[in-house]
């Protein structure tokens, strides 16, 4: 039971990780590249109640954090590294972080960023339960 458990966890974990990633780098690059938002189909508009007045700094964080972390966090979780469930929890909550963030800077909600939250929320409860599974492998 609990091989399978770990094993559906690191595959849940992995796939969206993967997922957060390639969306976060493409939207990341788009900003970099026209921090007007307008390859994006976004305008600054959408972000002038924030501390930003284009979306370069948010693109490179975006790139960053939610893209190459979890890129890498990805990696570590398939090659089964003992600290890969911390990462897994830490982009997790990043994620989730990130989102509330951007909630609250541009007054406005919507279903990406419900979803992107659930997935936030997923890989953080999956990273705790890796991490409960590691330890009992350790420890058996």
């Amino acid at each position: 039971m609990g091989y399978n458990l770990k094993r559906y966890l690191r595959f849940t974990s992995i796939s969206l990780l993967l997922l957060t990633a390639i969306n976060a780098v493409v939207a990341g690059v788009l900003f970099i590249i026209d921090p007007s938002g307008h390859m994006m189909g976004m305008s600054v508009l959408y972000i002038k109640d924030s501390p930003f007045n284009s979306y370069l700094i948010p693109g490179i964080v975006l790139l960053i954090v939610n893209g190459l972390l979890n890129f890498i966090a990805a990696y570590f979780v398939y090659k089964e590294k003992p600290f890969a469930s911390l990462l897994v929890i830490i982009q997790g909550i990043l994620l989730s972080g990130w989102i509330v963030i951007q909630v609250i800077m541009v007054d406005d909600i919507s279903l990406l960023h419900i979803i992107m939250f659930t997935i936030g929320t997923i890989l953080t409860i999956s990273g705790f339960l890796l991490l409960e599974l590691f330890r009992k492998d350790k420890n058996p």
